[in-house]
């Protein structure tokens, strides 16, 4: 019997001691990979200044996820504050704790469309594989009504993330944007905007990062217990869209946050934001997502 203790005693050690190497070579080996430097050349672009195109750029940031992450008035927000998890997004205004105030334009669309910073090194938690495929027109009216927003003093940026998401981060469980984005991929010119499905797969690049490259959802690795899972927005198996069979039924969850059956849906959903959408792109993105292959859920 004391052999058998023994034999397990000892059997639980080695575990702990490897699972303590593998939480230390993780953490060693996440440190490495955030500080890797990521050589992407980018084209600079024109940006506009006629108020139509600063409008525009508005409509962009408010709808398109720039808004939610670092507030309307680009001051920067905590996106995530619970337990050990505390993201805070960064004052990209000129004012106090800018994250910008060195930017040029290539730097912006550095950061925008490839999700690395102007020194190389990847951003960890920008959702940039959301804008890698704007049009240089539309990245072009981002980043004008960007750089005239009011200088305020804002926050910097803050990310501290559990021990178990950096070494899930090491070991590519976890990945930064600069890993999934095709950086050589040229984007398109954004197609006229119409209740069509081309239009509505380009209004779609802005579902990617929760609802994954495929809009299958399922848990966003890394993410706090209390997220729910994005849904699949295929026509498949378990499928959300299920209950939004008309474009007025999709519209009308958009600006309310509400399922037809009146339950409430996670705020983790961008409501603010989806809801500001104008009528084509609501109609536009429904009509995508009801012409996608179905799939089963969480293939993210």
């Amino acid at each position: 019997m004391n052999g058998w203790v023994k034999g397990i005693g000892l059997a639980m050690l080695a575990l702990g001691l490897a699972a303590a190497v593998t939480v230390l070579a993780g953490l060693w080996l996440g440190e490495r990979k955030m500080a890797r430097r990521i050589a992407v050349k980018v084209a600079d672009i024109t940006l506009p200044e006629d108020a139509a195109s600063i409008a525009h750029g508005r409509y962009l940031f408010n709808t398109r996820g720039c808004a939610t992450c670092h507030g309307r008035d680009g001051s920067g927000a905590a996106v995530i504050d619970y337990g050990t998890t505390r993201i805070v997004s960064p004052n990209i205004t000129a004012g106090a704790n800018s994250a910008i105030t060195r930017y040029r334009t290539p730097d912006w669309v550095h950061t925008l469309r490839h999700g690395v910073k102007p020194d190389g090194r990847p951003l960890l938690i920008m959702p940039s594989e959301d804008y890698s495929l704007l049009g240089d027109a539309d990245m072009g009216a981002i980043i004008a009504y960007a750089r005239q927003l009011a200088p305020v003093s804002g926050q910097a940026a803050d990310v501290r993330l559990p021990v178990a998401v950096k070494v899930m981060y090491a070991f590519g469980a976890v990945r930064d944007a600069a890993e999934t984005i095709d950086h050589a991929a040229a984007p398109a010119p954004a197609p006229v905007p119409a209740v069509t499905i081309e239009h509505g797969a380009y209004v779609a690049y802005s579902c990617i990062g929760c609802h994954g490259e495929n809009l299958t959802g399922g848990r966003i690795p890394g993410t706090p217990s209390t997220w729910p899972a994005p849904a699949n927005l295929t026509p498949g198996y378990d499928s959300a869209m299920t209950r939004y069979r008309t474009p007025d039924s999709f519209i009308a969850m958009l600006r309310s946050g509400r399922r037809p059956d009146g339950s409430t849906i996670s705020p983790v959903m961008p409501f603010a934001a989806l809801g500001e959408m104008n009528e084509v792109d609501m109609r536009a993105l429904h009509a995508y997502l009801q012409s996608l292959p179905p799939r089963a859920g969480g293939q993210r």
